[in-house]
């Protein structure tokens, strides 16, 4: 478990597929997202096969501390440990924490996991230059 000020994070489990696809079809989150395909309970099934049970990616799920309600999802991809480096990934599920400083906080724990804890030393993301809102965000925590 990773602590935060506001939230939380914890590593995913099989159990969160129901609300990863959820989240995931939400045309607010989904219109951010390069892959903008319907995203189904096998192809996340797939994704923890084939990224998260090799090392290719971790996960985590997004909890609020104050009621411990899951809200979105950020993961590390493409991690390369011979040359220390992965892809930022992050989506908040329930549209009523946007804008709540909530993506910086997670953006900012987890480039302090990526760098002291899996001692990585580049971490990159690809965002949409119309997504104005990660932008702001990205940049705050330090992208």
């Amino acid at each position: 478990m990773i602590d935060g000020e506001k939230i939380y994070l914890r590593l995913i489990e099989q159990s969160d597929t129901e609300k990863i696809v959820a989240w995931r079809n939400q045309l607010f989150v989904r219109n951010q997202f390069i892959y903008r395909e319907d995203f189904t309970k096998e192809s996340h099934e797939q994704w923890l096969e084939t990224m998260i049970a090799v090392g290719k990616a971790i996960q985590f799920i997004i909890h609020l501390k104050a009621n411990g309600q899951a809200i979105g999802s950020v993961y590390l991809r493409e991690i390369d440990v011979k040359n220390q480096k992965a892809e930022y990934g992050i989506f908040i599920g329930e549209e009523q924490y946007l804008s709540k400083g909530i993506g910086t906080e997670v953006a900012k724990l987890m480039i302090d996991y990526a760098f002291g804890r899996m001692q990585l030393h580049k971490v990159m993301l690809r965002v949409l230059a119309t997504n104005k809102r990660a932008i702001r965000s990205y940049k705050k925590a330090g992208f």
